[in-house]
């Protein structure tokens, strides 16, 4: 058994919902902590859209090993040691954005699975395995079965290739950037447009195809996330620890505002 179980995967394959905080502000490994005490499953390191290093992206994944929080890291680009590094660091999933074809897709499966499924490089000694001494082929196969791997649909064209898409082996989750689809479709911002909801349909359709999971991102309305949530999507992004902070913030100044003082 791995040191650590990656237990959104293991909600996910029970047929529960998956919460993650969106990490764009934090920088320390307490951030897993707070996001088990508000009631996520997970935690996205969030390398596309924020300036942290991969020093501090690998820190917040070890802290949160110890809390039962997945650390999962949405890497800023395709490189393979974009994943293979903070992988071999400490994580326990991947979101690979702007994955538009089954060739991107393979090429993110090449590069966070080991052989036989992907091509992921071997180096022994894995911190969640706690560093524990084990078979090269057990820790490999190990790893293979507690590693998450999302690929990010976030074009028309992805849309169009989501069947393809989920076909291929080693693919968990096709997860939706909602907001950037939006944009490329020229409707940015109309996360209500009736084309949201096709394309959503379309996606969930062929995960269930496939036996993925299908993922949700961008969408904040609490209307519309119930919606969306309904038609089928297990794996959430409830929003920022950016966002939260503002909103909750904005909230107290206008509070403490509204005060009569006399």
């Amino acid at each position: 058994m791995p040191a650590v179980e990656n237990t959104t995967l293991k909600k996910l394959r029970a047929g529960d919902l998956a919460l993650g905080l969106i990490l764009r502000l934090s920088r320390t490994g307490d951030a897993a902590r707070l996001a088990r005490a508000s009631g996520h499953d997970w935690v996205s390191v969030d390398m596309e859209h924020n300036t942290m290093s991969i020093a501090t992206a690998v820190e917040i994944c070890i802290a949160a090993l110890d809390s039962g929080v997945t650390p999962i890291v949405r890497v800023p680009g395709h490189q393979h040691f974009h994943a293979s590094r903070v992988l071999d660091g400490g994580a326990m999933g991947i979101i690979v954005p702007h994955v538009n074809t089954a060739e991107e897709a393979r090429a993110a499966v090449a590069a966070c699975k080991f052989p036989p499924v992907g091509h992921r490089s071997v180096m022994g000694n894995y911190v969640q395995l706690g560093f524990e001494p084990m078979p090269l082929a057990e820790a490999t196969r190990t790893l293979n079965q507690n590693t998450l791997l999302a690929v990010m649909l976030e074009t028309p064209e992805a849309i169009a290739n989501v069947d393809s898409i989920a076909a291929i082996d080693g693919i968990d989750v096709i997860h939706v950037g909602t907001s950037d689809l939006l944009a490329e479709m020229g409707l940015t911002g109309q996360f209500d447009h009736p084309e949201v909801a096709k394309a959503f349909e379309r996606v969930i359709a062929a995960a269930r195809r496939h036996g993925r999971f299908a993922g949700m991102g961008g969408v904040r309305d609490p209307g519309l996330f119930a919606k969306y949530l309904k038609m089928g999507f297990r794996f959430l992004t409830t929003n920022s620890d950016l966002a939260f902070l503002l909103q909750a913030a904005s909230a107290r100044a206008k509070e403490i505002r509204g005060i009569k003082r006399d």
